[in-house]
């Protein structure tokens, strides 16, 4: 009797997922990144790194403005009450204004009360666990609308791990059997970064060459994959690098020509010409998203130039 209850509340909850009205995204100028606001997605294990942290807070508003929700659900229902990601927030930060958000609830997610401390929120911190619970929990809800309207209002969504791939519009390693199954019975992430799909954990793991095969077939898409302690601010379209480790790209162009075995620029410094299916880029690069191209840094002008 216990089995055939789980059973029907399974697919109660399935069903009423699947009739979720899609969240609209108005069309825009931008071809990845949002139109207003900024993202930082975080490979994993972030840790105390200062770099990261002070992103966050500086995107926030700064730790006397900012009002910070952090959402638990990927952790899973252990997390509903536990204020320790609140804790670590605080600490990393200074930032005193700093609420729990969780549900596993769709009929709660889609509740006015439940995203009453989204409606003055300068940022979202997604915290790591499985992916596909945040699917599940707000997908085309009013809570994923109202973390649209953080952005929109010039806020940051935050995110680290599985709160890294959610930010995608194609939600990678989302089956709910574990995270080596790469396409999976969940692909619809909340669509922060669009046209993306988004990994993490990438050289701790050795995750690099997951992605190549998918991109390669999908060149409307750009793929990241983000070290530990590593993270990519968004804004608009470009893409900057903080944190330790190094983050890499995926773009359709750069597989092909890998593919062909064809290099077109002799230049070293353009990166996009890597030898292999993708490149890396480290602490402080850049990375035109409409483009597809690195953003060369500027030279410094020599000191004994002639005046």
């Amino acid at each position: 009797m216990k089995k055939h209850l789980l059973v029907l509340l399974l697919l109660t909850g399935m069903q009423a997922a699947a009739q979720q009205p899609p969240v609209k995204i108005q069309k825009g100028t931008t071809r990845h990144g949002p139109e207003n606001g900024s993202l930082l997605i975080i490979g994993g294990n972030v840790g105390s790194t200062a770099a990261v942290w002070e992103k966050f807070t500086e995107l926030a508003g700064g730790k006397e403005k900012a009002r910070i929700v952090v959402v638990t659900t990927a952790s899973g229902d252990s997390a509903a009450f536990d204020q320790k990601d609140v804790e670590i927030v605080k600490k990393e930060t200074g930032i005193r204004q700093v609420t729990l958000l969780h549900t596993s609830d769709l009929k709660e997610a889609n509740s006015e009360k439940f995203i009453a401390p989204l409606k003055t929120a300068t940022g979202v911190y997604f915290v790591g666990g499985r992916q596909w619970r945040i699917a599940d929990s707000y997908l085309n809800t009013l809570t994923h609308r109202a973390f649209q309207e953080v952005l929109e209002r010039g806020g940051v969504i935050a995110g680290s791990s599985a709160g890294a791939s959610i930010q995608g519009s194609f939600l990678w390693r989302g089956d709910t059997k574990g995270p080596e199954i790469l396409v999976g019975d969940h692909t619809q992430g909340l669509g922060f970064l669009k046209n993306s799909a988004i990994d993490q954990h990438l050289l701790k793991r050795n995750r690099e060459f997951d992605l190549v095969d998918f991109i390669r077939k999908s060149p409307q898409l750009i793929g990241l994959g983000l070290d530990e302690a590593t993270a990519v601010v968004v804004r608009r379209d470009t893409l900057e690098v903080v944190g330790k480790s190094y983050v890499v790209i995926y773009d359709h162009n750069t597989i092909v020509r890998s593919d062909n075995k064809h290099i077109t620029a002799d230049n070293k410094e353009d990166y996009t010409a890597s030898s292999g299916p993708f490149f890396y880029l480290s602490a402080g690069q850049r990375y035109d998203l409409a483009n597809r191209k690195v953003i060369q840094a500027e030279k410094k002008r020599s000191n004994t130039a002639e005046e």
